[in-house]
């Protein structure tokens, strides 16, 4: 069996025991693409995967790594979409820190040549979720307010891109001052901190006691209510994650008194179960992103001999927007 360079998670004891080694080349399945991987993106679900804070745990030793860009090398059977030499990126749940992975077929996009790796193997989670929850699942309306939460990390940096794609009015929400100068740069004229603002107070100042028509919540924990609080009639609360470490609870009289709604959003479970749509999303974020209408931010890359470095400015939140680690 082929060996091939990657990065090793041999037990589910953190980032700071991650090793650099060799590891089995995989072979593609039937429906699975085999990729030669340029460049890899860091998220927060890969620092949980290989702390043992997932609910998935995948067999030890394995190759952590959600989302990759490369090239194709190799195409299982039944395959139809893709040819050797195309420009991808792709998701799957390991893998993509490795010098090739597999991926299936529909969790896969072509990858505009205008686009480098580096950006590519950052878009299809944190924008996928963003477009998912924005444009079809709180149908954001062109001067609606939206409040994102999170909003210098990877997935809140897409939200905020595609929320001003669509016409939205975002209140950027942060918790480090570290983000605002690119928040500022991207357009984005409201920023509050809420480490530091009384939320429900500044929320009410900047929506002229309106409240919130749209509410992307990465974060949870005590934030949440401050938010639900806030909402106004008809809007859309939408939990995307809980960075806090707390699922919060929400008490319905708060839905009941301002009909607005509380509405979930997992973009895995969507793309599980409706492959075709996401498919067709995938690929027309893309074609805005090599147009210009939508600009990704990464605001580390490293080498995959830096896995470290680049666990930590997740761990720390001190990256603006996504972290790559470059594979070749």
């Amino acid at each position: 069996m082929r060996q091939m360079k990657a990065v090793i998670c041999r037990e589910f004891s953190g980032p700071d025991r991650l090793e650099i080694g060799e590891a089995p080349e995989p072979a593609p399945a039937a429906d699975e693409i085999l990729i030669d991987v340029h460049a890899a993106s860091v998220t927060y679900m890969d620092r949980l995967l290989v702390s043992g804070g997932y609910q998935m745990r995948p067999p030890t030793p394995f190759v952590p790594g959600t989302e990759a860009a490369g090239v194709v090398v190799g195409l299982g059977d039944k395959v139809t979409r893709f040819r050797v030499g195309d420009r991808v990126a792709c998701l799957s749940w390991i893998g993509g820190m490795g010098e090739r992975m597999v991926a299936k077929e529909w969790k896969a996009v072509r990858v505009p040549d205008g686009v480098s790796f580096e950006v590519a193997a950052t878009v299809i989670h944190s924008y996928d979720t963003a477009w998912y929850a924005l444009a079809d699942r709180a149908q954001l309306a062109r001067g609606e307010t939206v409040v994102i939460t999170g909003a210098g990390g990877g997935v809140g940096m897409a939200a905020v891109d595609v929320a001003l794609h669509l016409g939205g009015e975002v209140i950027a929400a942060i918790g480090s001052e570290t983000h605002v100068a690119a928040l500022r740069a991207r357009g984005v004229k409201h920023v509050l901190s809420y480490a530091k603002e009384n939320v429900r107070e500044r929320l009410g100042e900047l929506t002229g006691g309106r409240g919130i028509d749209v509410c992307f919540d990465n974060i949870g924990g005590p934030l949440f209510e401050h938010l639900a609080r806030s909402m106004a009639w008809r809007g859309r609360l939408m939990p995307i994650g809980f960075v806090a470490g707390e699922v919060p609870k929400l008490a319905m009289n708060l839905p009941l008194l301002k009909n607005f709604s509380v509405v979930g959003v997992f973009a895995g479970a969507w793309e599980d179960r409706e492959p075709e749509a996401a498919r067709q999303t995938k690929e027309m974020i893309m074609a805005l992103i090599a147009a210009g209408k939508l600009r990704p931010h990464v605001g580390l890359v490293v080498p995959m001999t830096e896995i470290g470095r680049a666990m930590a400015a997740i761990g720390e939140r001190s990256a603006t927007g996504r972290v790559v680690v470059t594979i070749r």
